[in-house]
Formats: C-alpha cells, sequence, structure tokens
C-alpha cells in the first residue's frame, strides 16, 4: 500500500515539512526582510542538495541531466520560485495574507486543469469529490477569525491579480516540473531548479538594490537561524518530496495534499504559540482531513 502510493505520502511529507518552513520564515522576514530571505534561503538549500548528491550520488552536481531536463526544470523554477513567490508576498501586501491564501487554495484545481490538457492526466469522480473536500476545508481555516466578518469582494483588482499570479505560478510550476523531470532523480532536479531560482532573484536583486540587505541579513544571526531552518525543511526536503510526489501520482492529487498545511499549523499555533482556534478552524481541519483520507484510500 505504501510504495504504491508514494506519490500521495511523499505530498504528505512535503505539507508537513513546508509547515515547519511556513513557521520559520514568518519569524526570518519580520527579522530580516522577506526578499533577502527568498535568496539566502535558495542558496542554503543549494549548499544542503550538493551535500546530499555527493552523499548520495557521487557527485554534488546535476550534470548526468538532459538537455530537456535543464531547460524545463529551469523554467519551473524561475516560474515557481522567482514569479510565483513574488507575486504572493506583493498580494500579500496589497489584500492581506488571508485573501491571498484563499485565492492560493485555488492551486490544487489550477493544477488538475492544466495536468488533464497538457498532460492528459484523468481524475475519477471520487478523486474530485475528495479534494473539493479538501479545498473546503482549508478555505474554512484560511477565512478570517472573526466568523461574522465576510470576505469583501471589492478587493484591490491588482492584488487579487497578483494573488492569482502566485497561484498560476505555483501550478504551472508542478506541471513544468513533471514535464521536465520524467524519470529523473527528483532531489537532482529539485537542484536544477533551485540553481534557476538564484540566478533569477540575483538578476532581479540588482534592478531593486537589495544586495546591502541581503549582507545585512547574512550578519543577522537571530534571523539566520529560522532561515536555516526554513530552507532545509522547504525548498530542500519540502520541494524534493514535493517533485517525488507528481513523479509518482498525478499532479492534482499531489497539489491537493500538499495543500494543506494551513491544517497542519493549527496544532503548534495552538499549542506552542497559544493562539486562539475557533471551530470553525476545527470543523474544516476535520473536513480537510477527510479529504486527504479520501485520496489514499481511493
Amino acid at each position: 500500500m505504501i510504495q504504491s502510493q508514494i506519490g500521495e505520502w511523499a505530498a504528505l511529507w512535503a505539507a508537513v515539512c513546508w509547515t515547519i518552513t511556513a513557521m520559520s520564515f514568518e519569524r526570518a522576514s519580520k527579522r530580516v526582510g522577506s526578499l533577502p530571505v527568498n535568496w539566502i534561503r535558495l542558496v542554503m538549500a543549494f549548499v544542503f542538495f550538493s551535500a546530499y548528491s555527493w552523499i548520495f550520488r557521487g557527485h554534488p552536481f546535476p550534470h548526468d541531466a538532459s538537455s530537456h531536463a535543464w531547460i524545463w526544470l529551469s523554467l519551473s523554477g524561475l516560474i515557481g520560485f522567482v514569479g510565483g513567490d513574488l507575486f504572493l508576498f506583493r498580494a500579500f501586501i496589497e489584500i492581506g495574507a488571508r485573501v491571498s491564501m484563499l485565492i492560493m487554495a485555488s492551486v490544487p484545481m489550477l493544477t488538475s486543469l492544466m495536468g488533464w490538457i497538457f498532460m492528459d492526466e484523468q481524475l475519477s469522480g471520487i478523486d474530485i469529490f475528495a479534494m473539493s473536500l479538501t479545498i473546503t476545508g482549508i478555505i474554512l481555516v484560511v477565512m478570517d477569525q472573526n466568523s461574522d466578518k465576510k470576505i469583501e469582494l471589492n478587493q484591490p483588482i491588482r492584488g487579487v491579480l497578483l494573488a492569482f499570479g502566485g497561484a498560476l505560478g505555483q501550478a504551472i510550476g508542478l506541471i513544468l516540473s513533471k514535464y521536465g523531470m520524467k524519470n529523473y532523480h527528483a532531489f537532482a532536479a529539485t537542484e536544477i531548479r533551485v540553481i534557476a531560482g538564484i540566478i533569477g532573484f540575483s538578476l532581479l536583486f540588482f534592478p531593486l538594490k537589495r544586495w546591502k540587505a541581503v549582507s545585512k541579513a547574512v550578519t543577522n544571526s537571530r534571523g539566520m537561524i529560522p532561515i536555516t531552518i526554513g530552507a532545509f525543511f522547504g525548498p530542500f526536503l519540502g520541494v524534493g518530496f514535493s517533485l517525488l510526489a507528481i513523479q509518482n501520482t498525478l499532479t492534482g492529487i499531489a497539489s491537493t495534499i500538499m495543500a494543506i498545511v494551513p491544517i497542519l499549523i493549527i496544532p503548534p499555533a495552538l499549542f506552542f504559540f497559544h493562539e486562539r482556534i475557533t471551530i470553525r478552524e476545527i470543523f474544516g481541519a476535520f473536513v480537510a482531513v477527510g479529504g486527504v483520507a479520501l485520496l489514499f484510500v481511493m
């Protein structure tokens, strides 16, 4: 059972890793800023990948990848790591994290649609029902804490488009990764994406004049600790597992399971940070977990 569902299990482990990453990068971004965190996390992830590949593959660099893999995985890294994240972080500023995360809940649907159009991936009726259940639970959890406060429909169109750009970037990144990776080693494929992301952010930092902020962040020891933790569990383990997931199951199913990070954050938020958890969030968590469980048993 576990062997036949390696993609689903890898997606679940990716979500667990991204939960740790989300908490780590939130703390780091408050200390040194989000853009320096983005660049530093990828450089540190590259170091982790090089060490991993040297130990387990005999060479630190993915030189054995085909030109097909390099082209499409690099494009995936630029769109997913650079474009998607930049859009999303800007959306947080324009319309807030709550509405942005609601829009990001469309990632599994976008991924499924593109997987069907471009890769002929077919979902069963049970798969669609389970994914819908999971997404509904996620939306219930990420809605505003005040149950009497409704989601306004008059959000700035710029912010909505930025959040949708973030969702689209993540979905396209997954599809391009699966197309470019094929049967190539998932973690080595992720290393290629990371290299492309480093180059992309580096080129952006010159016109944005952010190198001074990066050098300042590197010397901030209290900021570097959460960045290191986030880099290990995020672009290294988390993204590595995500590529292993889409390599072994449908991209729509994998992206749905990986989207449950808002659910997984609830226990540490309750027990470690003593945040107030509402009945709606608890109900949403059970609904989402039920949907994920269906994806495993069917």
